[in-house]
């Protein structure tokens, strides 16, 4: 089985694999008689012949290591994950080479952070590692072939310096 190593994850590093989402990248606008900071327009959502949808996900929560052996793509839209407890949770992310997926990477996210996984960008499932396994997913709603899932031959073992 390969292993790979799980870093915590930048925007720039993601950056292949779609966007990075966590306050304090842009200047806030003050709302709210001054009670609240929005920081609008972080994420580009990337849908085609469907609508934008919000969905709430409950995963299991995983155990470290973790053996990565299904990895999948959205070909018709982006896909947003964004934690809504004090969580921690993997990333595994990997380029298309030739319809197949390529070497992967693999980050750790906290609560504090969202990501926007590009569409057709291979990943790993949803694999919170500590908090509720409780996030809000934002991607396409519609007919059409949106999900396309790999089998890995060689399953990979992801570990982290850090929990």
């Amino acid at each position: 089985m390969r292993s790979l190593v799980a870093t915590a994850i930048t925007a720039e590093a993601f950056k292949p694999y779609g966007e990075v989402i966590e306050v304090g990248t842009v200047q806030p606008l003050l709302i709210n008689a001054g009670m609240c900071n929005r920081y609008t327009d972080l994420a580009t959502f990337d849908i085609e012949d469907g609508t934008v949808g919000l969905s709430l996900f409950q995963a299991t929560l995983r155990d470290m290591p973790y053996t990565c052996d299904l990895l999948e793509r959205h070909p018709l839209g982006s896909q947003c994950f964004i934690p809504m407890s004090d969580a921690a949770y993997l990333v595994i992310v990997a380029p298309d080479d030739g319809g197949r997926p390529g070497p992967a990477s693999a980050f750790l996210a906290t609560h504090s952070v969202a990501v926007n996984l590009a569409r057709n960008t291979w990943h790993g499932v949803l694999a919170p590692i500590a908090g509720s396994g409780l996030f809000a997913v934002i991607d396409r709603v519609g007919d059409g072939p949106n999900l396309e899932e790999y089998r890995m031959e060689e399953p990979v073992l992801v570990t982290s310096t850090k929990r």
